[in-house]
């Protein structure tokens, strides 16, 4: 390789890495502003110059998440997985961009079904890489809260009293681990009840 075509690989390596570093510090600054659009906007060009940039991808997945683009969101976090498996957050984050994807009234069932147990499935190993983080019970005991109220709307085909009454017994576990580390969350401690009380229900009407 001649001498000209090294200084000049070195020469547009470098101008993409200076271009790089100041989509992302503009992306950044836009995210603590929260104008997550504008954050969009320049975290996007960032990974269109290094796509393998797990900062740039976080924190793009996180400003489309707060854009309400969560579809994006589950995109971005789900390369940053794949980069580095062992990032709690980006699982936690992927989990509740697809909590809320359950939410759109313009989905199938089918599809809710699926994003809430993919939720489930992303909160279980963000607990395996990180135990301790009620953050992480709190939001697994609202979706299996979310997936027992599918089972259990008997108009859906997907009706399943069973897996209903087990989703509400995780979901209970779930917030009672979070009241016996924290007993002020008022919050938690009526999610809780209103669990309970429903699967009383459910148990007592077999």
């Amino acid at each position: 390789m001649r001498l000209s075509v090294i200084l000049s690989f070195l020469l547009v390596s470098s101008l993409d890495g200076i271009a790089q570093k100041a989509y992302v510090q503009l992306g950044y600054q836009a995210m603590m502003n929260k104008d997550f659009k504008s954050a969009v906007r320049q975290l996007e060009k960032a990974c269109e110059v290094d796509s393998n940039s797990t900062h740039a991808l976080w924190m793009l997945g996180y400003s489309y998440f707060h854009s309400e683009n969560y579809k994006k969101s589950v995109s971005a976090y789900s390369r940053v997985i794949a980069l580095n498996p062992t990032d709690e957050s980006a699982y936690y984050f992927r989990s509740k961009a697809q909590s809320n994807m359950a939410k759109d009234g313009q989905i199938s069932v089918g599809e809710r079904e699926k994003c809430l147990l993919n939720a489930i499935k992303d909160l279980n190993r963000a607990l395996v890489i990180k135990p301790n983080e009620d953050r992480f019970y709190q939001n697994r005991g609202l979706a299996y809260r979310d997936y027992a109220d599918l089972k259990l709307q008997p108009s859906y085909h997907s009706y399943d009293k069973n897996r209903g009454i087990t989703a509400l017994k995780a979901a209970v576990s779930d917030f009672e681990r979070v009241l016996n580390n924290n007993p002020s969350r008022a919050d938690i401690s009526n999610l809780l009840e209103v669990a309970k009380e429903r699967m009383a229900t459910l148990v007592g009407h077999r």
